[in-house]
């Protein structure tokens, strides 16, 4: 029975690779800003596959996965193809409501050596099958408002030796400047949690499922406590992120470094911060970090009703030269695909930027990014930890017990 589903799928495939002749639509759904991305090289799409009509459906990343996550455990209102934020591929992929690409008809092996290495192992699930296609990737970034470190008196290469001479730069701008070092204390604990890994770790899970936080393990205790120290002197902003007082904080100018995917320059760039063009610089991460901070794969669920134009559509947009650097260039989206990396774009200067050219920055940051395994409880420990984070930072919880309580607490869900 398994071989004749498959031969139809190959059937379905090579009938579409010749051109569907019959009008159809295909549903995709996604989050912003990967509508705009679509949208942008839809013209190109339209003009190789004048009878397919692609159909968006956007909600805000948050409920885009949720409503994706019903959709998997019910079969109702499934798309065609669905975007998975990194956050979620994990949680996704185990529960085997999405295509193996690895198998036939799609045999995606055969491309994923055109991607950036780290992509490929978070979308592969614990048991190998392959369930996304990686189409944007987030090297980890340091950027820095160069006006405010100026006026402090501050060097951007001496900030980011270690996170102590952050910390310390960060007590002197507040002095000079009045503006505080980062949004909220939470996000050192972003960066830490993620760079230095070990082969076979991810960030809470090791690859053989052990959960590796606890107040024994020394990164989430470094973590925390780094996060303590900025809290205590006082140099976060205690803004979230994703708030209306996050993006007056860049307006404004409030806020000196934020820690992030190279992607936030886009959304700083099109619509958070457009006003403060030339302002901002980058760096790597410190201590010669080099971590992930985000990505989105193209998946296609085992129930959809159009696989074989689904296929066509994801290779369309992720291996496709010209789609890659549409989203790059339209948001910031970061490509992939290693050949659209190679492109003449990332010698040249990014006027956001004050022209500096950040992108090859960013693209050795993306290969020197360690492959890091994901976990379908990835989400469950997340959300546990930066709760005990809070309690740290704001009730002043001890933080091997905050880690503790964590640990008894993901270990319950898991089971």
């Amino acid at each position: 029975m398994k071989k004749i589903a498959t031969l139809a799928l190959v059937t379905a495939l090579l009938a579409t690779t010749a051109h569907a002749q019959e009008k159809m639509t295909l549903n995709v759904a996604v989050f912003p800003s990967l509508d705009s991305s679509i949208k942008a090289i839809l013209p190109a799409w339209n003009k190789k596959y004048p009878n397919v009509a692609i159909k968006l459906q956007t909600q805000e990343i948050g409920d885009h996965h949720t409503a994706m996550t019903t959709a998997l455990a019910t079969g109702q209102g499934l798309p065609d193809v669905m975007a998975v934020e990194i956050g979620w591929v994990g949680k996704f992929a185990e529960g085997k409501g999405l295509e193996d690409m690895n198998k036939a008809p799609y045999n995606a092996a055969q491309y994923k050596k055109l991607f950036t290495p780290f992509t490929i192992a978070q979308a592969t699930s614990a048991d190998k099958r392959f369930v996304g296609m990686p189409t944007d990737i987030g090297p980890g970034t340091f950027l820095y408002r160069k006006d405010i470190l100026d006026k402090a008196g501050v060097k951007p290469e001496t900030m980011m030796k270690d996170w102590d001479s952050y910390i310390a730069a960060g007590k002197v701008i507040k002095a000079k400047t009045g503006a505080s070092l980062i949004n909220a204390a939470g996000g050192i604990y972003g960066v830490v949690s993620r760079t230095n890994l070990k082969p076979g770790e991810g960030i809470y899970f090791d690859s053989k499922n052990n959960l590796l936080v606890g107040p024994d393990n020394a990164r989430f205790v470094r973590a925390f406590t780094l996060a303590k120290q900025v809290r205590d002197a006082g140099l976060d902003a205690k803004i979230g992120e994703w708030s209306n007082e996050w993006y007056d904080a860049f307006k404004k100018g409030t806020v000196a470094t934020q820690f992030s995917g190279a992607w936030l320059t886009g959304a700083l760039q099109n619509w958070m911060a457009p006003d403060t063009k030339g302002l901002w610089r980058v760096q790597n991460l410190p201590e010669g970090g080099y971590a992930s901070w985000g990505g989105t794969f193209y998946a296609i669920p085992t129930a959809a009703k159009n696989k074989a134009m689904a296929w066509e559509f994801i290779k369309f947009m992720t291996l496709n030269q010209e789609a890659q650097l549409k989203a790059f260039t339209d948001n910031g989206a970061f490509p992939a695909l290693l050949t659209a990396q190679n492109d003449t774009i990332f010698s040249q200067g990014v006027p956001f930027l004050g022209d500096q050219k950040a992108r090859v920055l960013w693209r050795d940051a993306a290969r020197k990014t360690q492959p890091i395994d994901v976990n379908k409880y990835d989400s469950v420990a997340d959300q546990i930890v930066n709760t005990e984070l809070t309690n740290v930072l704001e009730q002043g919880k001890d933080i091997k017990k905050a880690l503790a309580d964590a640990r008894t607490q993901i270990l319950r869900r898991a089971r």
